[in-house]
């Protein structure tokens, strides 16, 4: 979605490996974040439409 719209995830939704969990936006292009693991989402780092750097974590699935 774009900033502003409702959340791919929200805090304790259950995600499979390779689910798109984020978008970043990086020089006017969005970028899918897939899920690096299945599980349970813990906390979102990351405010939507905030700046992010690279390696940067934005979310804890546990």
């Amino acid at each position: 979605p774009e900033p502003g719209a409702a959340a791919f995830v929200t805090i304790g939704a259950t995600v499979e490996a390779g689910k798109t969990v984020l978008i970043i936006e990086a020089m006017k292009t969005m970028n899918q974040i897939p899920a690096p693991k299945s599980g349970v989402v813990k906390r979102i780092l990351v405010e939507d439409g905030s700046a992010v750097e690279y390696g940067a974590p934005l979310m804890i699935i546990e």
